[in-house]
């Protein structure tokens, strides 16, 4: 038998070896074909760039005499063209330029990208949802301007339904969506945490964003983005809750999983900590405590986690970039351009409202999120 398959004159032979090289093309063109899928997006969003989370690009800008001058200079960019003459249709001309960046990247992209481009817009509504589910349990009235607020559709369709429940009936109400079912325990409580939903409602966006399917070769870029991000809201929502005097047991439990560098163990050690300074301390040795150090003389005058949160979100930023450069090829500077492009936005908007408020520029400059200058 053996004679006959390496016999040269022998069609099976011919065969076997034909098998055997369509498997190794297979093997070697697999990752090739990834690489070709994120060659002309990749190109396309360096090229397009982030102009507005650099210090220089942002000053220039900040010192507009008003929201006309502003506009103007904003829309000699070749990718901005925001309206509006007042600041609240300003700043949805903005929102709306970031939902077309993703528009565009969901079709110059592969279509294996599209999920985790629209899993990640939900991102955008969530801050929407918790405000409104936390006005409902406090008996505050829902406005309903937020509706108009929301990005997609579905989010529009639970704000309006929200806004029309009774109170005594919105755990019920709630079971009725994927992500109020990490509410249920929470909503049970005598005393309802505000902070505890924003636990619950991370925990729901991170556990999806997770689930996305990816193109080969791009599942550990994927990973390294969501545990950095997975960071940067556990220091936060920690610190926001050491500032606010939280026991230590309930700061443990405010854990939202598994990160880069903070992992379980790491978390309730921070938690037992008794001071915001000393959370700070004890992160010496990983990426966040350099910039943290460096602002916490501020937060000690104003006794505001926001100085630490911006800090957090700059750095957030850089190591962003860091997982672009590590996976060059495949999915990083996609994700780069796209958190680049949040925060653009966010600096923006921010910018607008200070300039419609004839705020000083400095104090404008404590709200931006700019690169870290290495």
């Amino acid at each position: 038998m053996f004679e006959m398959i390496f016999d040269p004159n022998s069609s099976i032979m011919w065969i076997l070896i034909i098998a055997i090289l369509a498997g190794a093309v297979a093997v070697i063109s697999r990752p090739f074909s990834t690489y070709v899928k994120f060659v002309y997006p990749n190109a396309k969003f360096e090229a397009m760039g982030n102009p507005f989370i650099g210090e220089k690009e942002l000053s220039s800008i900040i010192d507009s005499k008003d929201i006309v001058s502003f506009k103007e200079t904003i829309n000699t960019l070749k990718d901005y063209n925001v309206s509006g003459e007042d600041i609240y249709d300003l700043q949805k001309s903005l929102d709306d330029t970031f939902l077309d960046t993703v528009k565009m990247m969901k079709i110059d992209s592969s279509k294996k990208m599209e999920q985790f481009y629209d899993t990640y817009l939900e991102k955008l509504d969530m801050h929407l949802i918790k405000t409104a589910i936390k006005k409902k349990i406090d008996g505050l009235e829902i406005s309903e301007g937020i509706i108009n607020e929301a990005v997609l559709a579905e989010t529009k369709k639970f704000l309006e339904k929200l806004i029309e429940v009774n109170k005594e009936k919105l755990t019920e109400f709630l079971k009725e969506y994927a992500f109020g079912k990490n509410l249920e325990n929470i909503l049970s409580e005598g005393k309802i945490s505000h902070l505890k939903i924003d636990i619950a409602l991370d925990k729901y966006f991170v556990g999806k964003l997770n689930s996305v399917k990816v193109p080969y070769k791009c599942s550990e870029g994927k990973t390294k983005f969501i545990k950095t991000f997975i960071d940067i809201l556990n220091l936060k929502n920690l610190l926001r809750a050491k500032n606010l005097g939280y026991s230590q047991d309930s700061c443990k439990g405010l854990f939202i999983g598994e990160g880069r560098e903070i992992a379980l163990w790491k978390f309730d050690e921070l938690s037992e900590e008794e001071s915001v300074s000393q959370v700070i301390t004890s992160l010496e040795g990983t990426s966040y405590y350099d910039v943290l150090k460096n602002s916490i003389e501020t937060y000690n005058k104003t006794k505001s986690t926001q100085i630490l949160e911006i800090a957090l979100d700059s750095l957030f930023l850089d190591l962003v970039s860091k997982i672009s450069t590590q996976n060059y090829v495949t999915i990083g500077p996609s994700l780069r351009f796209l958190v680049s492009k949040e925060f653009e936005i966010r600096n923006l908007k921010i910018i607008a409202k200070g300039i419609s408020e004839k705020l000083p520029s400095d104090h404008i400059k404590d709200f931006l999120v700019t690169e870290v200058e290495s």
